[in-house]
């Protein structure tokens, strides 16, 4: 019985095993490169401007990492960051609700759609997760344009625009919560007997309900974290550009999705690091950033994320076989 226990315990954390190596020497690579090309790329001020943009899908890839290390997958973030947004607005300005209240309420939507969707992939029915993912996003987006008309909530209230736009020790805020999310993700992932179900699920599912894991438990968790990351972000978005917009966040899961994946999450689940999904987010965000500076087309760079994109999976596959 005990070797079965070490056996069980060495097993699941060889499936923490992360392709960080690749993502960090690319990281590297993009910013020597840029900054070599742009005098104005590797300055402080850009620096910090490069990590205010980051923050707000690093955040949401926190939650899209969970859903991937379980072998899913979570479309409705982008609408998630839209309707939390649009919820905190509304009752700031319309109702006059208290800011902390307001707040939860963002986050509330964050954690229901994400309890929703945890439920469909994990109950009797076992929704695949891309369906269950795209119905959410269809429905939440929905009730975001039901409940603004589809008109941006404007005039919030001063005080609420610290969140995305103020600054504590001269670092932006949205970049300390961003970088606070992570060291919680990174110890929940790493040490604890929950963080490393996540991993045991996407490994092997069967194998996991076998070692006595509540897999229906651990996925619907998974995209409650998702779902809550998502909020956090339409938050800080919302309190950036102090609007609440129902068609904020478009987009957002496929750079989420992205920023995973290029920092060496598997797409099928039960191995990666939380820190590659931060580096995956990082590249992205200097290399939309260093090509501005180029004054490089957008379309361009959609092709230039691509090619990272193809690049960095490639390498991974080859270096496995």
């Amino acid at each position: 019985m005990l070797e079965t226990n070490k056996k069980r315990k060495f097993d699941f954390s060889a499936l923490r095993r992360s392709n960080i190596l690749t993502p960090i020497a690319a990281l590297l690579f993009i910013i020597t490169l840029l900054s070599i090309l742009s005098p104005h790329f590797l300055t402080v001020s850009n620096m910090i401007n490069v990590l205010r943009q980051v923050s707000i899908i690093a955040i949401v890839s926190v939650g899209m990492s969970y859903t991937i290390l379980t072998g899913g997958i979570d479309l409705s973030v982008g609408a998630v960051v839209a309707l939390s947004g649009v919820v905190t607005a509304i009752l700031l300005k319309n109702f006059n609700v208290n800011i902390y209240l307001a707040i939860a309420a963002g986050l509330a939507v964050g954690i229901i759609s994400g309890a929703t969707v945890g439920t469909m992939v994990s109950s009797k029915i076992k929704m695949p997760p891309f369906i269950a993912g795209l119905a959410m996003m269809s429905i939440v987006r929905g009730i975001a344009l039901i409940i603004t008309g589809g008109r941006p909530i404007y005039d919030l209230p001063s005080y609420f625009s610290f969140i995305g736009g103020g600054t504590l020790f001269k670092i932006p805020f949205p970049v300390i919560i961003m970088f606070v999310i992570y060291i919680i993700a990174f110890i929940n992932l790493k040490f604890t007997k929950t963080g490393i179900s996540f991993y045991a699920v996407g490994g092997n599912e069967e194998a996991a309900r076998v070692a006595g894991i509540n897999v229906k438990r651990i996925k619907t968790l998974a995209y409650i974290i998702s779902g809550l990351a998502s909020a956090v972000a339409g938050i800080i978005l919302a309190s950036r550009v102090m609007v609440g917009e129902s068609i904020a966040g478009f987009y957002y899961e496929l750079d989420a999705i992205a920023a995973a994946v290029i920092g060496g999450i598997r797409m099928n689940g039960g191995e990666g690091s939380i820190w590659g999904t931060l580096i995956g987010a990082l590249i992205m965000g200097f290399l939309k950033n260093g090509l501005n500076l180029l004054n490089v087309s957008t379309y361009w760079q959609q092709v230039a994320i691509g090619v990272i994109i193809a690049g960095t999976i490639t390498f991974n596959l080859l270096k496995k076989s």
